[in-house]
This record gives structure tokens, sequence and C-alpha cells, in this order.
């Protein structure tokens, strides 16, 4: 019994789990580690969500089995927020499904709709589950190369007509994790009805509609009429209410899709807690200056990084969305690969960083960077990277990463 699980053949190695370990062990070590890895929310969830699931789990009958498709109250809610925010009239019955978080809805419905040998198109660079959702339910991917400066409809357009077979899917991701790229509705408008025409479903991942900076807010799919013939979106209340552990989000949508993926669901989850779920209700229904003082802090973050990085040799071109900056490695470190830049910031600045290659092959030469430290710890980053680009040479023999690898 030495054969490999065909599924987990099927998956790469988590290129993030080298320099995750070189973390650890530094931190072991007693070295304090600048950490702009991972998109880890830092600031608490706001008071009134807090207290509500206080409230509720107060209450014996909430901690029986939930409704894997969700309460009607948090359905309703999600309801109420799209019609508040983009206008749109949801059903909370058939057009609309809670999560455990955007990542889990994503890979559900790629087993819910996935078969071997279909073909799904997915951006590159690219959040880990938008591909391999689908490489786990068995399906083919065809990558489809975005970020700055390229035409993401056009690069759609090329795979489609390249593809050995008609693509079942594909994947949208804007605001964009990693590249922070931003689309309007005529964006939309375009690629629905491109989709429609090639009879392609569109699953769009909105989990970054409320971080935004200096821009019009962030549209919905949705917000295109036909849409709905074809298109289900994801959206999460990790990032907008800084809730990333709570693991809510929703779907919504094409009922049919919506129906695919409750049925799913209903096999394999008996939803979130619902303490969480009302919790979660009341941050969509509650006050709403939360979300702009959180959106507030990650604009002071980038602001601060985007200046002081600068100021230390590095050009990082600022982000109009999400909580993370895409940079560019510097000019000298090009040669060398995102990954062992990464690894040697980590090692000879302290401070950690997410390359590019984890993302995707055209994520090659950048880096990512979370908005998860303070201002304070984001200058001291940007000293400490002063002094790694004036003094360390990309060619040489990296001792410090040596010293932290034992």
């Amino acid at each position: 019994m030495t054969d490999e699980f065909e599924r987990i053949r099927r998956l790469p190695p988590y290129v993030f789990a080298e320099v995750n370990e070189m973390k650890q062990r530094a931190r072991a070590q007693g070295r304090d580690i600048i950490d702009f890895g991972m998109g880890n929310p830092d600031s608490p969830t706001p008071d009134h969500i807090v207290e509500k699931l206080v409230e509720t789990v107060r209450k014996p009958r909430t901690h029986r089995y939930s409704n894997s498709r969700g309460i009607p109250g948090l359905r309703r809610a999600m309801a109420a927020y799209y019609q508040r925010r983009f206008g749109i009239d949801l059903d909370p019955q058939s057009e609309i499904i809670t999560t455990l978080g955007s990542k889990e809805g994503l890979a559900n419905l790629a087993s819910a709709m996935a078969a071997p040998g279909d073909i799904i198109l997915s951006p590159n660079p690219s959040y880990p589950i938008h591909p391999y959702g689908f490489v786990i339910a068995g399906a083919a991917v065809q990558h489809v190369r975005c970020g700055p400066n390229i035409d993401y409809l056009d690069e759609l357009r090329r795979a489609v007509a390249a593809s050995p077979r008609k693509p079942k899917a594909m994947v949208l991701n804007f605001p964009n994790n990693p590249t922070a790229q931003l689309v309007d509705l005529a964006f939309y408008e375009k690629v629905v009805a491109f989709a429609k025409q090639e009879q392609i479903y569109i699953l769009s991942d909105l989990a970054y509609a409320e971080i935004y900076f200096d821009v019009e807010p962030p549209p919905s799919i949705l917000q295109i009429p036909e849409a709905r013939d074809i298109a289900v979106e994801f959206t999460s209340l990790s990032k907008t209410y800084s809730m990333p552990g709570w693991r809510i989000g929703f779907a919504a949508g094409n009922k049919r899709l919506i129906q695919a993926l409750g049925r799913i669901k209903s096999y394999l989850d008996y939803g979130a807690f619902t303490p969480i779920q009302v919790a979660a209700a009341a941050a969509l229904n509650g006050p709403q200056e939360c979300v702009d003082e959180i959106r507030n802090r990650y604009k002071e973050r980038r602001d601060v990084l985007v200046e002081s990085f600068a100021a230390a040799g590095w050009d990082v071109p600022s982000p109009d969305a999400t909580m993370f900056a895409w940079a560019p490695i510097p000019a000298a470190w090009q040669t060398v690969g995102s990954l062992e830049f990464a690894k040697r910031l980590l090692a000879e600045a302290e401070v950690a960083v997410s390359p590019g290659i984890g993302f995707g092959e055209y994520g090659e030469g950048y880096v990512r960077i979370a908005l998860v430290e303070n201002r304070q710890r984001i200058r001291q980053a940007a000293r400490n990277i002063k002094s790694f680009l004036a003094s360390a040479d990309p060619l040489a023999a990296d001792e410090a990463q040596q010293a932290v690898s034992r």
C-alpha cells in the first residue's frame, strides 16, 4: 500500500510551506519576524458582532445542528446587503446559500459541477483554491494570464480558442488576490456576453468587495441582468468585518448552481455554528461604520508601506483595493526569483512575504505583501529592508538563511 493517492498526486508541492517553515524556525530562535505573508486580518472583530455571538451562544437551543444552507435570517441579511450595496434583488431561498467562508463554497461547487475531463479557465496568478478546487474535483485547469497591464478579457478569448474542448466554467476574481487588480461594470457586461455565447458558467470571487481605496466601490457581476443565467458569486465576511476565523461567507446568483452547491453541502456539513450565523446577520444588518474603520486602517497601512518602502529603495505599486500589495521584486533580484528572494528577505531582513510563484507561474517576479502589520512595524520592516538591499548580494551564499534552516 505505497501508491500515492491520485487526487493528492495532482496537487503540486505547496510553495509557501518552505517560507512558513523558515518563519517558524526563526521565531523558535527568538527572532522578531515582521510577517506580511498570510492575509490574516490582525484587528479584532467589532464589539457588537462579538456581543451578539456571546448572547446567542448562551441559548442552549443554538447548540444543536444548524442548517447547511444557512439560517433564514442570515440569508435574508445577505439579500439585504446585495440590495443595499449593488441594487440587486435576490431570492434568499433559491439564490443565496451560506458557506463556511468563500473558500469552502468555491471548493464544494467545484466538486458539485466538475467531472474528469472538464476544462476550467482559472486566472494565473491566483488564490490557490481557484484552480485547485477544480483539480481536486478531477477537472483540467487551463490557466489564463492576469495582472497589471493585461487585458484579461482578451486572454480569456485566447484561452477558449486554444482549448481542446469547450470549457465548462471560468473563475473571475476582482478585486484580485494577489494582484489587487480591479474591473468595472463594462468588463462584466462583456465577459457575461462572451460566456453566454460560449455557454460557460462563471464563478466570481468577490471576497474583497469592501476593501477599496480612492476608487469607486467595486461592482458585482450580478449587476449585469443576464449574469444570473450563468453566474454565481462568492463573498465573505472575513475581511469586511475582520472575521477570518469565524469562517462565514455566502454564494449568490444562478439558481441551478446554488441548488447544486446546496445539495453537495447537505452531504458534507450541517452549516456554520448557529451563533456564528446569528452574529453574521448582526454584522450585515447592524451599523456599518466598522467597515469604514477597517477600510481606512488598510488604506493608512498601504500609504505608509508604499512611502517607506520607496525610501528604502523598493518601489511598490500602490494597490487600489484588497489588503495586499503586489510588488515586483527589486531589479537586482529578478534573476534569483521570487521564492529565493522571499527566503533571503526572511533570513536577513526578518521580513516575511509571499513569493509570487506560489500563486502560479505568471506570478514569478513578484511577491505579495499583506497589510497585516501596524504602521510602526511597517516602518521597521522598511528600515530592515533598506539595510538588506544595500548590503545583500543576490548571488552570494546565504549564511543567514542556512542558519535559520538548521
